[in-house]
């Protein structure tokens, strides 16, 4: 099974054990940490991994300095601890031109010409010839240095906005020298250092590849035909061509959300690969071995890389290969935890993984079976309760687990019922097949007290009961009076219009009311859409998801998809008033109101915790942990990962 992903493939003299790959992403990691990361996926059967873009000039300074050979200590480091388990690595090298932030000492930003990249904002001066030469030497001098390191190869990185993309496209190339104007002369950077690089490493036992776009979406910019023409041009000259989507300019298609489709690349992918006679590796969205087992029998692509799903779980591979892939744990595709906090300035993380980027202080799995076996009663069938009973019983404790409801999965199941979020509810389904094959005691519909839990006599008791929607007309803009009209007839909640409270006659025109800054308003806001109304959400946030990690990723696209429909959205308000036909809304602290048509009206605000159950065990003699969202942090990362600390250490 999953033959074709599996076979070895022979990349510039190096023997990669199999086609699937990780593409170079940002950590954040440094020193062991990232070594631990990469040699986590290495022991997980992954065939080639890439470091991530790193500066090879001191105008663009970074962690690992390319650009002086004390780096080889490290990259010696790292590749020896790869090669340890079969895993060949990789190291892409590029300048990021105008697309990194500013900082009060750095160097001037460079660029082809003087255009802003919209996510750094700053105006890049427009590199001299005598700067181009400059760092076409260094280019070749990062790479010597990476493969006197022992590394396998280099990726050179001409994509994402960066520098090398900055004189490859149209729209953000306006010099009028050799290196702009037509395509061949804005090719000619590229040229130059490929050659360059080339001559440096040498023709055989280590790898020269390069890094496309394969559509930019920077207006006016590069499409698959154009970039057809140039990997055409670039094909004899390098070892692999990798592809992949997108710039800052729409954010969200270099890494995208569960919102697109899946292999959301490929389309584009399939323009340029008959012009590339060498090996194409293509990432975007593809989450399962069978998937990239299909791109790859099929001719599509010749190595597949699956970052997010790796993030997810490392040991992919193996489990594929041993017939495990029912054990694989899901990649949801939120962003939320890994580019959504790495964008945010926060260090990578993964929603469904615990161990993802910790690798040096946790295993992806516990390792440490408890020397105390206890029975552990727990409370709350979501998936903070299915994620700790599954670490518990791994560890070896007797657990047993109690859901009010028929259904495992707790807000999960109305998050997954929602238009285009379907892939968040493959973690609880995997969570409750989990528990299946370890054999835990599941209980449905089964509601638990405090007087039932002490006859139990359990040794220990794990509260994830959750939350709920308030009733009483709160917003935190106003905490000490309720919204007048919030108990009308035509207001309502979000699990009322999802199906899990009081039916909701949906009618034109409909207002949301997000008090919440989170997903959970923009998925009402697709359900009144669905229904044929006329939307419009009103935010005490500026924009659509503004307390999501990092908006321009994790609800860039949804906020496209609510724009191109009969939507709007006005942000920096809250509510003052709800009529039977419309809305009045303010801005705080100010006298301006405007008067908004609502027929329908749904509140998404601050659930409360359902802590009565934690109320009265208080004082019980008896051990009582809290996870998930009772502690008031209504996220599904915070779920799985409390639950699975606790799981790990009780």
């Amino acid at each position: 099974m999953y033959e074709a992903a599996l076979e070895p493939i022979n990349v510039g003299g190096i023997e990669i054990p199999n086609r699937i790959v990780r593409a170079p992403h940002g950590t954040r990691l440094s020193g062991d940490a990232l070594i631990a990361y990469h040699v986590a996926r290495a022991k997980g059967g992954v065939g080639m991994s890439t470091v991530s873009a790193t500066s090879v000039h001191p105008s663009a300074p970074g962690d690992i300095p390319l650009w002086r050979d004390e780096c080889k200590v490290f990259l010696n480091k790292l590749a020896d601890a790869s090669h340890q388990h079969g895993m060949k690595m990789f190291h892409q090298i590029y300048h990021p031109g105008a697309g990194y932030a500013e900082a009060a000492n750095a160097p001037i930003h460079w660029s082809a010409s003087e255009i802003p990249n919209p996510m750094a904002g700053v105006v890049p001066v427009a590199i001299s010839k005598a700067q181009i030469d400059d760092l076409v030497e260094h280019f070749a001098a990062a790479a010597r240095r990476i493969r006197d390191a022992g590394m396998d190869g280099v990726d050179i990185h001409a994509s994402s906005g960066y520098l090398i993309h900055e004189f490859l496209s149209p729209a953000l190339n306006q010099r009028e020298d050799d290196y702009g104007g037509n395509p061949e002369n804005r090719m000619r950077l590229l040229i130059e250092v490929i050659d360059a690089v080339r001559s440096e490493v040498g023709d055989s036992g280590f790898a020269v590849g390069v890094r496309l776009p394969n559509d930019d979406y920077v207006p006016g910019g590069l499409t698959p035909d154009l970039v057809r023409d140039i990997a055409q041009i670039v094909d004899p000259l390098v070892d692999y061509v990798s592809l992949h989507m997108g710039a800052y300019w729409r954010f969200h298609k270099l890494i995208a959300p569960s919102d697109d489709p899946l292999g959301v690349e490929m389309s584009a992918n399939n323009v340029i690969r008959s012009a590339i006679t060498k090996p194409v590796m293509v990432t975007g969205r593809i989450m399962t071995m069978d998937h990239a087992n299909h791109i790859v029998s099929s001719g599509e692509a010749d190595m597949v890389s699956m970052v997010r799903a790796l993030l997810a779980d490392p040991e992919l591979v193996n489990k594929a290969r041993r017939g495990e892939e029912h054990r694989i744990r899901p990649c949801i595709g939120s962003n939320m935890g890994c580019v959504g906090r790495l964008m945010s300035g926060q260090s990578l993380s993964c929603v469904v993984n615990v161990a993802a980027a910790m690798e040096t202080k946790h295993t992806h799995e516990p390792e440490t079976p408890t020397a105390t076996p206890k029975t552990i009663l727990v409370v709350g069938g979501g998936p903070a309760g299915l994620e700790f009973a599954r670490t518990a019983a791994l560890r070896g404790h007797k657990v047993q687990l109690h859901e009010a409801t028929k259904a495992l999965g707790g807000q999960v199941n109305m998050a997954s019922d929602a238009p285009h979020r379907g892939d968040i509810g493959a973690i609880t389904h995997w969570l409750a097949d989990e528990l299946e094959y370890l054999q835990v005691d599941v209980r449905l519909n089964s509601l638990v007290d405090a007087e039932s839990i002490q006859a139990a006599q359990p040794d220990a008791v794990v509260l994830a009961t959750g939350t709920r929607p308030r009733s009483d007309g709160f917003q935190v803009s106003s905490p000490g009076a309720a919204i007048p009209g919030h108990d009308l007839a035509h207001v309502h909640n979000s699990w009322d219009l999802f199906g899990h409270g009081d039916p909701v006659d949906v009618t034109s025109p409909a207002v949301v009311f997000d008090d919440t800054g989170s997903f959970e308003a923009i998925s009402v806001a697709d359900v009144l859409l669905q229904a044929g109304a006329s939307v419009t959400m009103i935010s005490r946030f500026k924009d659509i998801g503004e307390n999501v990690p990092f908006p321009p990723v994790t609800v860039g696209a949804a906020r496209e998809r609510l724009m191109d429909s009969d939507f709007d959205f006005i942000g920096g308000h809250y509510l003052r008033e709800i009529g039977a036909r419309e809305v009045d809304i303010g801005v705080l602290f100010t006298q301006r109101v405007r008067t908004i048509p609502a027929k329908t009206v749904i509140l998404v605000t601050h659930n409360e915790p359902n802590r009565e159950l934690a109320k009265a065990l208080e004082g019980a003699d008896i051990e009582v942990h809290q996870i998930g969202d009772i502690q008031g942090r209504n996220n599904i990362r915070n779920a799985i990962h409390s639950a699975a600390l606790l799981g790990r250490a009780i």
